[in-house]
This record gives C-alpha cells, sequence and structure tokens, in this order.
C-alpha cells in the first residue's frame, strides 16, 4: 500500500472526484488491487478492466473496450505481465493516451516486490537528479560506458533530439513507466560492445530472467547490432531474428540512465531494474513522439549491464552503479 498511495497520490496526483481507467491481468491483480484502494482513499472514482474478460492471452490487439474507457477518464494507469506477440497492442493503448493527453502509468511486470521497493522511492529526489542529468547530457559531445563484465562502448548524439525526463511526476505531456526513474534519448551513433548481464526486455525477461549466468554480447557498429555471442543458443538465435523484425528492429532507438535512487540491487525484473543508475540501451522503436526521431520499428526491446562506469565527456558522472551527485550539484 505504501508504493501504491505514491503512486496514486505523488506520481499520478490523483485529485478527488477524478475519474481512473485501471487496467490489469490476472497475474498483476493484487497489484491492481493496492491500486484500487489508494483511488478509493482519494475520493476518486476508477473504472476497472480485466484484460483475460476481453480474449485470449496473448493479446494480438487492443480490445475495444480498454481504449474505449481511456476516451474518457481523466487518468489511466496498467497493471500486467507481458507475453510474447502484445507489444503492438500495449502501443496501441499508449497512442490514445499520448493523443488525449492524460496522465498515466506503465506499470508492464509489475510485481509486489517491485511495489515494495521501487514504487516506495523519494520522487521528488528522483526528478531532480534526472532534471540535472538531462542538462547536462542537452549539451554533451560523448557518453562512455565500460563495466568489469566487458561493456565498452561510445555514443554521440543529434541535437535536433529531446532528451526525455520519466522520473516519475507524470505529466498529461509525457506518460511514463512506474516504478520510474530514466532519463532517455534515441542516439545519433553507439559504437561498441554492450554485455547484457542483467536482464533483457520485452518477452525475453520472462522467458529467460537474469542473464548475470548467460551474457548476451552484443556487437554495435553506427548504432546497429552487427553480433550476438551468447552461451545459450536457443536465446542468441531467438534475440538475432528478434532485432531483425523489421528495418529498424536493430537500431540502438533509445539510450537511457536510470535514475531511480530508491535502489540497492537488481532483482531480475526488467521494468525496476532498467530504473537502477546506470546506463541501458534498446533496440528498436525510438519512441519518436517523445524523442522527435523520424523512424520508427514494430519492436523494442531493451538490454541492461551491471555496475556502470559513466563519462559524460571526460567526467565520470557514475562509478560500480553509483551517481557521484557532487559531480552533478546533488551533494
Amino acid at each position: 500500500m505504501p508504493g501504491a498511495k505514491n503512486a496514486v497520490e505523488t506520481c499520478l496526483s490523483v485529485r478527488p472526484g477524478e475519474h481512473v481507467a485501471l487496467i490489469a491481468d490476472e497475474a498483476s491483480r493484487s497489484v491492481a488491487a493496492s491500486i484500487a484502494a489508494a483511488i478509493e482513499d482519494r475520493h476518486a472514482q476508477y473504472t476497472g478492466l480485466l484484460l483475460e474478460d476481453f480474449g485470449p492471452r496473448p493479446m494480438t490487439a487492443a480490445p475495444p473496450e480498454v481504449l474505449q474507457a481511456l476516451e474518457t477518464v481523466d487518468v489511466g494507469a496498467m497493471c500486467m505481465t507481458p507475453q510474447p506477440g502484445e507489444l503492438s497492442a500495449r502501443m496501441a493503448i499508449v497512442r490514445v493516451v499520448e493523443r488525449r493527453q492524460i496522465r498515466y502509468a506503465h506499470m508492464v511486470g509489475v510485481t509486489p516486490e517491485i511495489m515494495q521497493q521501487g514504487m516506495r522511492a523519494d520522487y521528488r529526489m528522483v526528478d531532480r537528479l534526472s532534471d540535472k542529468l538531462r542538462e547536462r547530457m542537452l549539451r554533451a559531445q560523448t557518453l562512455t560506458v565500460k563495466t568489469e563484465a566487458g561493456t565498452s562502448f561510445a555514443a554521440h548524439f543529434d541535437r535536433g533530439l529531446d532528451w526525455v525526463k520519466t522520473s516519475g511526476l507524470i505529466s498529461p505531456r509525457y506518460w511514463s513507466n512506474l516504478p520510474a526513474g530514466e532519463v532517455f534519448t534515441t542516439p545519433a551513433t553507439v559504437d561498441g560492445t554492450f554485455v547484457c548481464d542483467a536482464s533483457a526486455g520485452d518477452h525475453f525477461n520472462g522467458k529467460y530472467g537474469d542473464l548475470q549466468t548467460t551474457p548476451l554480447v552484443l556487437k554495435i557498429e553506427g548504432a546497429r547490432l552487427t553480433g550476438v555471442d551468447c552461451a545459450r543458443k536457443d536465446l542468441e538465435e531467438e534475440f538475432w531474428q528478434y532485432c531483425h523484425t523489421d528495418e529498424n528492429s536493430d537500431r540502438v532507438g533509445e539510450l537511457a540512465f536510470g535514475t531511480n535512487l530508491g535502489l540497492s540491487e537488481m532483482i531480475g525484473i526488467l521494468l525496476q531494474d532498467e530504473k537502477f543508475p546506470g546506463v541501458h540501451i534498446a533496440f528498436g522503436d525510438p519512441y519518436g513522439s517523445q524523442t522527435h526521431a523520424d523512424w520508427k520499428s514494430k519492436t523494442h526491446v531493451d538490454v541492461l549491464t551491471r555496475n556502470c562506469d559513466v563519462w559524460i565527456d571526460e567526467d565520470q558522472v557514475i562509478s560500480k552503479g553509483h551517481y557521484q551527485l557532487d559531480h552533478l550539484g546533488l551533494a
């Protein structure tokens, strides 16, 4: 309940009398129940929508009943566990949110553990850190990321594309994942090696879990995936095929800082772990409605690495997964 109250009161700023569309699936029923209780505590109304009521999973398309509900509410929240092939349905839901510009929390993969950890963060402090990083990156030339596991890459940026802050304080302009804590853009170039020794996104997280013992070693040239190596050849092949679904599935569409200072360790669940202090990337769709990138993809898969060392130009701002807050004016 403390995490649910944080989501409803601090992140979504639900006000008395507002109407919330609360979308959930069976796997996330207990989390949705806590969100519903927190909405009622705010003297607001909600419409509950259980995805399994509208057809079989995985969803091949967003249920019309869900899309219609989002057309009339003030606020939306979706608590669900993703299944393979559902990304297009989730993107259709998000398109309604963006067109209507309602406050919206996207809680895909949320668990009770996450509610008790990442959702209890001080989101106002997360917001201050996110602001500082965004200000720095808008004028940065180069971002360098290294880890002891073998990650070593450099990224450069297009000044015409935006750095987007999703710090947990949700506005009508930008919906957000919860738990929150990211600052991201679409990079112009990424070159080097990325070792995914934590989690991978979309359905890979649920299927393969934490990849610490069988990491994906990803070679990237000119922001395109050029090679995958993994001890698990089934994962290696599936990841390569996924990243060649369409002409941009192999392109780095997102480079992001995790800024949730309330997290002390990764738990193997991407929704929370991508907010852990560090830098991660994603191949596929660049969230162009937010970053202003002018290309698209039907896929989007995050990959995470552990214990990053990160430099903005020559200034090291993260050491072994810990922010050097004095370097960002936040000591």
